[in-house]
């Protein structure tokens, strides 16, 4: 009978029977469902990939005999439950892909169906790097990199989803954010969100700050800087304001 189980299917035009797709952990145990299980099924038989090639096959199990048959693919981690879906027990990187059920019915038909088990890594915490925390405004850029091997990056400012500025780009897979120039606008913290499927984690904060360029420190120093006890944040509308000032004194 195991012979017969490798030897005569054909795919139907319109396969209902399929394999749930998942997502799981590294290091847990995973079932993979059968959704539109016919009721009158008589044996299950699993393969890794898609296809029921026999060097791929993993179990067979016959609920008329509540007896299973071991394939090559089989690692002592894998059984059939009596609604024929197969569980495997902590499952690695190596078990990511496709997999394949072939149901038999007791009218001796058989149906077959497919679907994709995913593994991951718990994301790790990313690494955030910048090459500058203090810009000056409208004339320097700063380079934001998030280091990890996530398949998504998304970045955050001041704990919210960042909205990029036309003077923002993305490089590196979304991993690497420059500002370029600066303005005050844009200080605050920053943090990279990294993550998969099943887990994501964020980076430690990087606070960004701004100065006045030194044509305005020259320019209200020159203007008598005692009448500018105002913060850097401040010190370019103040420097309108004394420039105004002096030329009503001299009209």
């Amino acid at each position: 009978m195991t012979v017969l189980l490798f030897t005569f299917w054909t795919r139907p035009t319109t396969a209902q029977l399929a394999i749930e797709s998942t997502n799981a952990v590294e290091g847990e145990d995973v079932i993979l469902r059968i959704r539109n299980n016919p009721p009158d099924a008589s044996a299950y038989v699993w393969f890794r990939g898609e296809g029921a090639e026999a060097r791929r096959y993993i179990l067979f199990f016959s609920l008329e005999v509540n007896d299973f048959g071991r394939g090559p693919e089989y690692t002592g981690r894998e059984t059939v439950n009596k609604e024929g879906c197969l569980l495997i027990k902590k499952v690695t990187l190596r078990d990511s892909g496709m997999y394949t059920v072939v149901v038999y019915l007791h009218n001796s038909k058989k149906e077959i169906g497919f679907g994709r088990l995913n593994v991951y890594q718990p994301v790790r915490v990313p690494t955030l790097l910048a090459s500058t925390t203090t810009a000056t405004e409208n004339k320097d850029a700063v380079v934001l990199t998030c280091y990890s091997t996530a398949m998504f990056t998304e970045w955050l400012f001041n704990a919210e989803s960042l909205q990029l500025r036309e003077r923002m780009k993305l490089s590196w897979n979304n991993r690497i954010l420059t500002i370029d120039p600066v303005r005050r606008e844009d200080a605050g913290h920053y943090q990279c969100q990294v993550s998969n499927p099943i887990s994501s984690a964020d980076s430690i904060e990087i606070e960004l700050d701004w100065s006045c360029d030194d044509q305005w420190e020259h320019a209200i120093s020159f203007q008598e800087s005692n009448l500018c006890p105002f913060s850097n944040a401040s010190c370019a509308g103040h420097l309108d304001t004394v420039l105004d000032s002096k030329n009503v004194q001299e009209v």
